[in-house]
């Protein structure tokens, strides 16, 4: 047993791989997405990309590939998780077209075995594991926000992609804090799809039959083509909850330069592709997490807008990539 011990440190001291790593350095994770159709998606999949790239050359796990569909279809991606069933993945993270269609799939990969975490967009089999923000809060701290203005009148809520989970959850938390303010009113809905251009085009098809619009509940990548909207139609720009992504961030600096304009930003961080990775690692490597984890949402103030816009990416959504150390002080959080 000494002999052991002295050769594990001399190889530790070396540089050899630490033993929760090696653990894991024959092992495949896969990322299964649903969508890549924004900047949100599209920053997600370089975080994971940068940082699962780097874990491969450092001997954390053998592959770390991503799988995006085609059609955003429950059916495509239950189809692609099978086929990462049969290619022999230790683990699969998934960011899911729907938080009950996938179940199935799911279900037979915990069955061979396999590692199943979701983020984002989460699944409901039990056997999966899940990280989320606290969607609903997204949605109640917007009409938190316009209550603190003092705005009162009629909302715009401009929603996500019909049928995923986080637009559900969004919309019910927007539902329940107008609800609960008589001073506001919802007057019309869209599906913006969390995509700019769709945004501005059913936000202007809406306009015409709308009354004057004191504020726009939003889910992000939704923002700018919203203000688009309004400007185009020459109505006022009435006060727009954003969602951190760049051009977002930069139109409301002009605006807040040019006018004082005031509003907030908030957003899940598309680095949560890897804080599920080193998730799903872990789990890998015999660690006992909860099953359902929440992420803090990333927001931008009125004071702090310089500072985030200035480490955001042009194209791109304010973000944070997570070590594994990050990971192991969030979840320790977590279980005080």
């Amino acid at each position: 047993m000494k002999a052991l011990a002295t050769a594990t440190t001399v190889l530790l001291a070396i540089g050899a791989v630490p033993a929760s790593a090696a653990e894991t350095k024959d092992m495949k994770i896969a990322l299964s997405n649903n969508f890549a159709g924004n900047s949100w998606r599209q920053a997600m999949l370089k975080s994971w990309e940068t940082v699962t790239k780097q874990a491969v050359a450092d001997g954390v796990v053998a592959e770390a590939p991503a799988f995006t569909t085609s059609e955003n279809q429950a059916t495509e991606q239950a189809a692609q998780i099978q086929n990462m069933i049969l290619q022999g993945y230790n683990a699969i993270v998934i960011d899911a077209a729907s938080p009950t269609a996938l179940n199935g799939a799911i279900r037979q990969a915990c069955d061979a075995g396999i590692v199943v975490v979701t983020f984002d967009g989460i699944a409901t089999e039990p056997c999966a594991y899940r990280i989320a923000v606290d969607f609903k809060k997204l949605g109640g701290m917007q009409v938190d926000y316009f209550k603190s203005r003092g705005i009162k009148g009629n909302l715009l809520e401009v929603r996500g992609l019909a049928g995923v989970f986080v637009d559900d959850e969004i919309h019910d938390g927007i539902e329940a804090g107008v609800k609960a303010d008589p001073d506001l009113k919802i007057v019309g809905s869209v599906h913006g799809n969390w995509t700019q251009t769709v945004a501005q085009k059913e936000v202007a098809g809406i306009l015409p039959t709308l009354p004057d619009v004191a504020a726009v509940a939003t889910q992000g990548g939704d923002g700018f083509g919203t203000a688009q909207a309004f400007k185009d139609a020459g109505r006022k720009t009435p006060v727009i909850f954003l969602g951190n992504r760049e051009d977002e961030l930069s139109w409301w600096k002009q605006q807040k330069d040019a006018t004082g304009y005031q509003t907030m930003s908030a957003s899940i961080a598309p680095g949560s592709s890897t804080f599920a990775f080193w998730v799903a690692k872990k789990l890998l490597a015999g660690e006992k997490l909860p099953q359902d984890m929440v992420l803090p949402i990333t927001v931008v103030t009125q004071d702090n807008l310089e500072d985030q816009l200035k480490h955001t990416e042009k194209g791109s959504v304010t973000n944070v990539e997570y070590k594994e150390a990050d990971v192991s002080g969030l979840l320790a959080g977590l279980k005080k």
